[in-house]
């Protein structure tokens, strides 16, 4: 999303700087950024261009913590919602220093709701608890100098009974966090607090997508009229997509792209079909159990990379995570057992091993089939109850 300058009028006549990012569709639900300080321009910049890329008008605006700060964070709210291309409701969230203003926005700026990134400064501030009636989320970091355990302890005990404030702390990670260009950046804990924003940021003020029909389309141009370029049109900029029990895939368009048009799209067998078997749908990812069949009739690149057509039919259970990033594909996950598969073409023996071949599909369509049957030593425990040792 490329994103601009613009001046808002703030306190006694004076200007705020501030940064607008409008996402693609060119109109969306409105959100504040408070940035961690004046040297996170570049981080706040990333910040505002992700979350309009999530579908959200995006004014990043510097606020200082001074007597004025209250009106201009006030102010801040007002002329992102009086903006044409804010469709109305608006949040607030800030990182650090611009956490705690995301927490005053929440109590005195009329926001719908306000995400604070590990906002020091909240523990002196929550004489403002009882006047925040949005949702609120708020993302602390388990090794943050700045906010021991006791004051998250305090901080939340502040909201016991506020069922719609919601506070996360993330084990092993420092403030900063959940900024791209910090040194304490860390990926895992930022990509959960972000989905966790995003819950709080659709539920609140949207906007609201139809990830499952997204997806439908996505998988109706690979395996149905198998169209690379209409592929990738359901996917962001720079996508990418990992088989992990095989690390193929793609990162980037590009790359992706060729993914698609050699080794995955004319490699999969005629007959490849895929069998729902359940769905679990989020804010901003999709979960597909399936069912995965196929003659392997061709050299399947993606799957079974160098090795000959078999001829032999495969059934094999498949978990795909789908991450959306506003209403495009920003990447999929694709878990199956490989050894299953390996076994069900006879490259891999199962005699003597904890593998199985077909009977691992058998039993996810039919739970009443055996269990443990992999399990010598399922017997010895035949007759005992739980919590007694058996003889």
């Amino acid at each position: 999303m490329a994103g601009h300058s613009v001046t808002i009028a703030a306190t006694n006549g004076s200007s705020l700087n501030a940064y607008l990012a409008v996402p693609e569709a060119g109109s969306g639900p409105g959100l504040v950024l408070f940035p961690a300080g004046s040297g996170a321009d570049r981080d706040a910049r990333e910040a505002a261009d992700l979350y309009a890329a999530e579908g959200y008008v995006v004014l990043r605006s510097d606020v200082e913590l001074d007597a004025a700060g209250a009106a201009d964070i006030t102010a801040a709210v007002a002329a992102l919602r009086g903006r044409r291309e804010c469709t109305g409701k608006v949040g607030a969230l800030g990182f650090g220093r611009g956490g705690k203003l995301a927490y005053a926005a929440a109590a005195s700026a009329g926001v719908d709701c306000a995400i604070a990134y590990y906002g020091s400064g909240i523990e002196d501030a929550l004489d403002l608890a009882p006047g925040i009636r949005c949702p609120l989320a708020m993302h602390f970091a388990e090794n943050d100098p700045h906010l021991s355990a006791e004051t998250v302890a305090r901080i939340r005990a502040a909201f016991a009974a506020s069922p719609d404030i919601a506070i996360y702390v993330y084990a092993g990670v420092s403030s900063g966090f959940a900024e791209l260009a910090n040194a304490k950046y860390d990926k895992p804990a930022a990509r959960l607090a972000h989905s966790r924003s995003i819950a709080l940021l659709r539920g609140a003020i949207g906007p609201h997508y139809d990830l499952e029909a997204l997806w439908e389309k996505h998988t109706l141009y690979e395996f149905g009229t198998r169209d690379v370029a209409a592929t990738m049109r359901t996917m962001v900029a720079e996508p990418y997509v990992n088989h992990i029990p095989v690390m193929t895939g793609g990162v980037g368009g590009e790359e992706l792209a060729r993914f698609y048009a050699h080794h995955f799209i004319p490699k999969c067998p005629a007959d490849f079909k895929l069998t729902p078997i359940s769905r679990t749908v989020g804010a901003d990812r999709l979960v597909d159990e399936m069912l995965v069949s196929f003659t392997h009739d061709v050299e399947i690149d993606w799957m079974l990379p160098g090795v000959p057509p078999t001829g032999k039919y495969v059934e094999v259970p498949t978990i795909a995570i789908v991450n959306f990033r506003g209403d495009k594909l920003y990447h999929e996950h694709i878990y199956w057992d490989q050894a299953s598969v390996l076994v069900q073409i006879g490259l891999l023996d199962p005699a003597g091993l904890p593998v199985a071949g077909v009977e691992t599909a058998k039993k996810l369509i039919d739970e009443t089939r055996p269990s443990n049957t992999l399990m010598k030593r399922w017997s010895e425990s035949a007759g005992t109850r739980p919590g007694c040792s058996g003889s």
